[in-house]
């Protein structure tokens, strides 16, 4: 089986080595975002968060949505970026692109509060806090999506 060079092949070894410092970045971030939303969720009378493994799933998810969703596969080399702007609603790698920046927005924009509360030691309302772990959580999930959707029609390109 004769196997092309892709993207990937064609970097360099420091070129590679920025990229995964990078992706794990973007991990470390998701987590962290997951942590803040968790404290946040912590300071109320809910006990959804009673012990270390429901704070250390958060975190593990948050960072798969930022690890897979943030840093999408570029498309193959025939959707050019440089192609004339199209009218309507574009394509399905588009739509994927819209679903992963929709996710990271709603998770980000769930830290942000979180943190914000935490900092303004502001008393956390269970229904408020429920909901921005959900916005949280949906936004995680979009990302996660996102990033498999994409890398599953480059490996469907690639064969």
């Amino acid at each position: 089986m004769i196997r092309h060079r892709g993207p990937w092949d064609a970097r360099s070894a420091i070129s590679r080595s920025a990229h995964v410092l990078e992706r794990i970045g973007l991990a470390l971030t998701g987590g962290s975002c997951g942590l803040f939303v968790a404290a946040h969720v912590g300071r109320t009378d809910i006990e959804l968060l009673g012990s270390a493994a429901p704070v250390f799933a958060m975190m593990f998810y948050g960072a798969a949505g930022f690890y897979l969703g943030i840093d999408l596969p570029h498309p193959p080399a025939d959707h050019d970026m440089h192609l004339p702007l199209r009218h309507g609603l574009g394509t399905k790698a588009d739509a994927v692109e819209l679903l992963s920046a929709a996710g990271t927005f709603l998770a980000a924009i769930a830290a942000v509060i979180s943190v914000a509360s935490i900092v303004l030691d502001e008393t956390a309302h269970a229904a408020t806090a429920l909901l921005i772990c959900l916005a949280w959580a949906i936004g995680a999930t979009m990302q996660i999506a996102a990033g498999m959707i994409a890398r599953k029609k480059l490996a469907a390109s690639d064969s």
